[in-house]
């Protein structure tokens, strides 16, 4: 064994007998997993930087497991400036643009913090581990942002597409100026294209516990993105993209206050929440 992570999944760094160096990965079986591999082997078959999946997805258990190459080395790329957000948008047009055109069953459900499109009313998805702890040490401010920005997401009523739903500086390598390596693959989501660049437009500074980007820093990554797509966001795809940053924002809030986490994310999203709820018309 090379090394091994226990985080939402369980991730295990092998050496095989014959030398080769691969990655193993673990995680609860909820029906997304074959969805997430099989389009992370579309992309790696066309050169996209993103490890290679050695075998299918098998069951363990209650586990959805299956191996792909290890690809070492690469740098964190650090910061939240505007050129640092432009950066990032070309990858993740990139990465879009690449995914529009492969076809896999949706992966849902949804990875929870882009679950904006759960049943029911109230302010969250349900997630055991929060649900059952106490829910008046979530500030009323965290809770009226959520509500808010989901109801300006469900309401613009937009198609689904696949992409990539956890787009943060920890999830990306980069060897100088060009990306070496895109981890993170099981957290693909069917979404909005909108919601999903707004969502990656808030978190891609997140090289450690999540934050929230600058505001000028995430108008910066949407502008960059939709100029390397070729197409212009309508009014209600813009609003939408700004609405998903901060509900994404606001469940991680959420969760490093229930589950003893960063402060660094709500302080952000206390700064932030009125400009970008304004942005979002909501």
């Amino acid at each position: 064994m090379l090394f091994q992570v226990r985080q939402v999944s369980m991730v295990f760094g092998l050496r095989l007998r014959g030398g080769a160096d691969v990655v193993v990965k673990a995680r609860a079986d909820d029906g997304r997993a074959a969805s997430c591999v099989a389009a992370q082997a579309r992309l790696a078959e066309r050169g996209f930087p993103c490890p290679r999946p050695l075998t299918p997805v098998t069951g363990a258990g209650s586990l959805a497991v299956h191996a792909e190459e290890f690809r070492p080395g690469g740098d964190v790329l650090h910061g939240d400036s505007p050129d640092v957000a432009v950066r990032c948008a070309e990858v993740f047009a990139w990465l879009m643009a690449e995914l529009a055109d492969v076809t896999v069953a949706p992966p849902l459900p949804n990875p929870p913090w882009v679950r904006w499109d759960y049943a029911g009313s109230g302010a969250w998805p349900a997630i055991g581990f929060l649900d059952d702890r106490d829910q008046d040490a979530v500030p009323a401010y965290v809770v009226d942002t959520a509500v808010r920005a989901r109801r300006r997401i469900l309401a613009a009523g937009l198609p689904c597409v696949l992409g990539h739903a956890d787009f943060e500086a920890q999830n990306l390598r980069w060897r100088g100026r060009e990306v070496h390596t895109v981890h993170d693959w099981d957290s693909l989501a069917w979404q909005p294209e909108a919601a999903l660049a707004g969502a990656a437009s808030g978190a891609f500074a997140s090289s450690g516990p999540p934050t929230l980007a600058p505001v000028e820093s995430s108008a910066a990554f949407l502008a960059a993105y939709q100029d390397i797509r070729g197409r212009r966001f309508t009014a209600a795809e813009l609003e939408t993209a700004w609405a998903a940053s901060v509900w994404m924002a606001a469940y991680n809030a959420r969760e490093d206050i229930l589950d003893g986490g960063s402060e660094v994310g709500r302080h952000a999203l206390r700064a932030q929440a009125a400009e970008r709820l304004g942005r979002a018309h909501t």
